[in-house]
């Protein structure tokens, strides 16, 4: 009784916690809009929408109780994200996943943005000084979930955020909490909801807030550099609920999955998938994510419906594999696509 009573709490404070999301007019005032990027591309390849189902290194973003329903006692993967082709942007990561106890596993994440070589402009150079600057941005998570009964998974999971130039810097930290539930023969049918980016507001710090201005006097003029405020941001706050079932075939099985995201600084998603596996050892997606936009009729996001992929897995042991994960997603004509291909190592 007292899981079912602290279930009940946390998607009680979920729902209230989100009770003005989706408001368009609130799109793009958040900030650490990396948080929200799936860096794995087993679950980006069928647009995210898993919240129910995932397991191991794609429920770290997905939602961190699914790393206590993997089988395995440790998952090891690496994957490279090549960020709206055309851009310039580079997403790296590795994920580890240890399995600590019959009903516990831990997970550590790192994953790091590079945003390419930009050239610097001032007000009196507005061509460029000929000098360039390299910002980037790093995300660490670290989790815990537990198998509470045979059909509920419960976790938790702390990011600390760092974003930097070379004269300004960002640190913040956040948390993710989620549960999901298995039920039916062989656990056909799955629910999850979790709740991502619970944490207080940043703001930026550095040398590159000050600013030199002269100062009047009724004598030998001179200038002073001054510094200047940094506003506080918000994280971007999402609630995400879905629902996934698998039919089981002769050779395979086919997984069917839908997934509502509610976003506090941007439009609501829809997201629906279908998974099909081929005896564990090939699996293809297809994945469609959907904006709300029936509050101004606008497409406001770089990034299109459409998404796929696929993952090549080979057993190396009784109950170890290698495997290779791809997915591409897609995006408006100004881009080439979302490209990310990792490895998974899993003893």
């Amino acid at each position: 009784m007292k899981l079912k009573s602290y279930i009940a709490a946390f998607l009680s404070v979920a729902l209230m916690g989100t009770a003005n999301a989706g408001n368009p007019q609130r799109a793009g005032s958040a900030g650490a809009g990396e948080l929200l990027i799936n860096p794995f591309a087993r679950s980006a390849g069928w647009g995210s929408v898993n919240v129910a189902g995932a397991t191991g290194m794609d429920a770290t973003f997905l939602n961190i109780a699914g790393i206590a329903a993997t089988d395995l006692n440790t998952q090891v993967t690496f994957n490279n994200t090549q960020w709206l082709v055309g851009a310039g942007i580079n997403m790296n990561g590795a994920t580890l996943i240890q399995r600590v106890s019959d009903v516990g596993v831990l997970s550590l994440g790192l994953s790091a943005f590079d945003y390419g070589q930009w050239e610097v402009t001032t007000e009196d150079q507005p061509e460029g000084t000929g000098a360039t600057i390299s910002p980037q941005s790093l995300i660490i998570n670290m989790g815990y979930a537990q198998k509470f009964t045979e059909n509920i998974y419960g976790g938790v999971n702390v990011k600390l955020y760092s974003s930097s130039i070379s004269n300004l810097n960002t640190n913040g930290v956040c948390f993710d909490a989620g549960v999901q539930y298995r039920t039916g023969e062989e656990d056909r049918f799955k629910f999850g909801i979790t709740l991502k980016n619970v944490g207080p507001s940043i703001t930026y710090q550095g040398d590159g807030l000050g600013i030199t201005l002269p100062v009047p006097t009724y004598g030998v003029a001179y200038s002073q550099t001054f510094e200047s405020r940094s506003a506080k941001f918000e994280l971007p706050t999402q609630l995400s609920i879905g629902g996934s079932y698998d039919w089981f075939l002769a050779n395979g099985k086919v997984t069917g999955a839908l997934n509502f995201s509610s976003n506090s600084f941007e439009k609501d998603t829809y997201h629906a998938g279908v998974q099909y596996s081929l005896k564990d050892l090939f699996q293809v997606r297809v994945g469609y994510k959907a904006f709300d936009n029936r509050a101004d009729d606008l497409g406001t996001s770089a990034i299109s419906g459409i998404c796929g992929g696929f993952s090549f897995n080979v057993p190396t042991s009784d109950e170890g594999s290698f495997a290779i994960d791809y997915s591409y997603r897609g995006t408006t004509s100004a881009f080439g696509g979302i490209h990310s291909i990792g490895v998974r190592i899993n003893l």
